[in-house]
């Protein structure tokens, strides 16, 4: 085999080398320039809030403005489609939920792959649910829930289909051999609102807008869909302690951003995120929000993480019937 010259070895690697350095020095210079961070949400609710606080941090840290800009609609497909499509250079990047792993599933033709066209820079925070009924339904525990579910049909609320709540909803008949009927809402509140008049029976909610009810009395918290238990429901058990072992459940939220984004330019958000997270002020607002902090894990173990997901509910989607959505 004819051996390459020391000449031809250097003119096959300079050019990787050169690229390499570019791609160093972008990361160090960013950013230089006004960073759009896109929330799929309308104003005011929990992932917005989020999302501006990271974006003040961020801006503190790094220099320069992160810009909120609001883009709701199509159970967050509008936003994520937005994303997707944006130059891969860090300038655009996302506060995503857990629907961005369920719609791999729920919708027959999304315009994105969400495993191939986005990545997760960093992983803010996991939300657990609770499992709330109306105080006029007779149970004051999970097992008298399912003991009733038995006897007569119930009705569960969501913010939607293939919301979370919904999902989690599906997956707790299914773990538990019961039926119920799933009426979605446009929103949380106006479900917990219709679960207060008695119109529906249960709910599984995110902490943040329930927990407020729950300490007014409005409703009852019967359990947590995460295997601990949340410090400001102390005496609310998990599901997996009050009759219904193995069941483990939480949203997310994460910073995700185009796929191809360069490496570097990913690492360095994700230092930076995680560092945030970690500061004290920030742990004691996402705690207050009904947020557990996350802020580990770097890129490539949020990328098997959100590809663990999107099998994870495409399990539950499927058998909870709902698969095949436009």
């Amino acid at each position: 085999m004819r051996m390459l010259s020391r000449r031809t070895l250097l003119a096959i690697a300079l050019p990787a080398i050169a690229a390499k350095m570019a791609r160093a020095a972008a990361a160090e210079d960013y950013p230089s320039q006004p960073v759009t961070f896109i929330v799929p949400f309308a104003p005011a609710g929990g992932t917005d809030i989020l999302a501006r606080l990271l974006g003040q941090k961020l801006e503190q840290r790094l220099g320069k403005p992160f810009v909120v800009e609001n883009r709701p609609g199509a159970g967050t497909v509008i936003a994520t489609n937005f994303v997707a499509k944006s130059p891969p250079d860090g300038y655009t990047i996302m506060m995503a939920v857990s629907s961005l792993a369920i719609d791999a599933t729920l919708y027959k033709k999304l315009p994105y792959d969400p495993a191939k066209d986005l990545a997760l820079i960093a992983l803010i925070a996991t939300v657990p649910f609770v499992l709330v009924v109306s105080p006029s339904l007779p149970v004051y525990s999970v097992d008298d829930l399912i003991k009733l579910a038995k006897k007569r049909p119930l009705n569960y609320g969501s913010g939607g289909i293939g919301t979370f709540h919904h999902l989690a909803g599906a997956l707790f008949a299914n773990m538990t051999g019961i039926k119920m009927t799933h009426v979605p809402y446009r929103g949380t509140a106006p479900a917990l609102s219709d679960l207060m008049g008695g119109y529906i029976q249960l709910m599984f909610s995110d902490l943040g807008p329930a927990l407020p009810l729950i300490n007014a009395g409005n409703l009852r918290a019967l359990a947590v869909t995460t295997t601990q238990r949340f410090p400001s429901l102390p005496d609310v058990p998990p599901l997996a302690e009050a009759g219904v072992p193995g069941f483990d459940a939480a949203a997310w939220q994460a910073v995700v951003a185009p796929a191809p984004t360069p490496k570097d330019i990913f690492i360095k958000l994700n230092i930076e995120l995680n560092a945030i997270v970690a500061t004290d002020d920030v742990h004691e607002r996402l705690t207050d929000l009904g947020m557990n902090p996350v802020g580990t894990g770097s890129p490539d173990q949020l990328q098997h993480f959100l590809e663990s997901e999107i099998v994870r509910w495409g399990k539950v989607v499927e058998a909870a019937g709902i698969a095949g959505s436009e």
